[in-house]
């Protein structure tokens, strides 16, 4: 329950209403001055100075997660703002997502599509994998640690308990939520980022069922079943589940290290893959598909996952039928356009030119000279195509990474084109 004793002020931040309440923290909605925004700030419960132990260890945790502001910048992480720690009190200042947290879709009367199930773990996942790769490992992945709303618009928050391969500062142990617990996490064994990846694996088989996996009636029953107990699989547990969906929530709960996924990007593929077999809308792709789609196409093959997930911000999808006409002769534009699905014909005059595939590009020369000159050809749809389409002003607004990968592309292509035009020169 939200009390109404909360503070007016929190630092230069006022105080609109409480969020939420546990054992270490608060966590208001407050306004940012000079930012213009509104903001989510976790208040810090300080204990008494008798107790320590629990001082020291409630430090810890405002260290851990405050160390990250700046670090761990990524669209599914909540970003931190601002962390204070003076006498009057310890908070963090992080960006406020509205939309309560997943706890609300982990029952069988509230549980979400299994398409936006998908997603939303595909982009946790991405998260984590962002995470480690800055030597980050979350340690308490739960439904209520991951903010957002039902359009899959969700955000992986609370590092407080995260384990930095890479800090000075005292790390605190016996962390986690029992249930989400892996085996190793449970043995107090040393962890890597696959204990992430277990604790995600129990998110999802929430999400997919509306139960969990282990269920004891006491914390040891609890505790046993995660080291000895095989959990039955997600179709058992909810009619119509895929297949597919059983292999990676049993792979992902693996008690063995050895026979559970071993990175991130092992899930996130085999996630894709399934968005594939969903039948998700076609005028409403989801990232994940999207993801998919760039990983498979020939253009984007050297682009890293951080560099990808730009391109899906930078991007515009569009679904075209069969005569649409994709650019037109003599027109100006700034933008290039990769197919990604379908078939496009290249004209002049009237006059085919070439048919182009999925992963071939078009439009790029008026890319490199916008605004001044105009189409030279026109493309339009002789198959039902997926095209995607990025402008010259959105993508020099992107990464320096981002633009140096789009430009060695078009470089390999223009070699490819040389050399098959030189084949043909040699065989003519």
């Amino acid at each position: 329950m939200m009390r109404d004793d909360f503070p007016k002020k929190i630092g230069k931040y006022p105080i609109l209403r409480e969020l939420g309440r546990g054992s270490t923290s608060s966590v208001f909605l407050g306004t940012d001055p000079f930012g213009n925004r509104e903001v989510a700030i976790k208040l810090f419960t300080r204990t008494d100075a008798a107790d320590a132990r629990m001082a020291r260890r409630f430090r810890n945790m405002y260290l851990n997660e405050a160390t990250l502001a700046g670090k761990l910048s990524h669209p599914y992480i909540t970003t931190i703002y601002d962390a204070v720690d003076d006498e009057e009190a310890s908070y963090i200042v992080m960006e406020y997502v509205p939309g309560g947290t997943l706890e609300y879709y982990t029952t069988m009367d509230r549980l979400l599509p299994v398409e936006p199930v998908v997603e939303i773990v595909f982009k946790c996942a991405q998260a984590l994998f962002f995470a480690q790769q800055r030597g980050v490992i979350h340690r308490d992945i739960k439904p209520a640690n991951i903010l957002g709303t039902a359009d899959t618009q969700f955000k992986v928050s609370d590092f407080g308990s995260a384990l930095s391969m890479t800090a000075d500062n005292t790390q605190i142990n016996g962390i986690g939520s029992p249930a989400y617990m892996s085996p190793e996490q449970v043995r107090d064994e040393p962890l890597t980022h696959q204990t992430d990846i277990y604790s995600l694996g129990v998110v999802f088989y929430q999400l997919l069922t509306g139960r969990l996996p282990f269920t004891g009636g006491s914390h040891a029953s609890l505790i046993y079943q995660i080291l000895n107990i095989e959990p039955v699989k997600p179709s058992e547990a909810r009619e119509g589940l895929p297949p597919d969906l059983d292999h990676i929530t049993m792979r992902a709960l693996a008690k063995d290290r050895a026979r559970r996924y071993s990175t991130w990007q092992e899930l996130a593929d085999d996630l894709a893959r399934v968005v594939g077999s969903l039948s998700l809308p076609q005028s409403d792709l989801s990232d994940a598909a999207k993801f998919a789609v760039i990983k498979a196409l020939s253009f984007f093959h050297e682009f890293e996952d951080v560099e990808t997930w730009e391109m899906l911000r930078v991007a515009r999808w569009w679904r075209a039928v069969p005569s649409t006409v994709l650019i037109r002769e003599g027109e100006q534009g700034d933008s290039f356009f990769v197919l990604a699905e379908g078939e496009v014909r290249v004209s002049r005059g009237g006059t085919t030119l070439n048919i182009l595939k999925p992963g071939d590009c078009f439009g790029e020369m008026l890319y490199f000279n916008a605004p001044v000159a105009r189409r030279t050809t026109s493309i339009t749809a002789i198959a039902p195509s997926l095209v995607i389409e990025i402008k010259a002003s959105s993508l020099n607004a992107a990464s320096d990474a981002l633009q140096v990968k789009v430009n060695r592309a078009f470089l390999r292509i223009l070699l490819e084109r040389l050399t098959l035009a030189n084949a043909r020169l040699a065989a003519a």
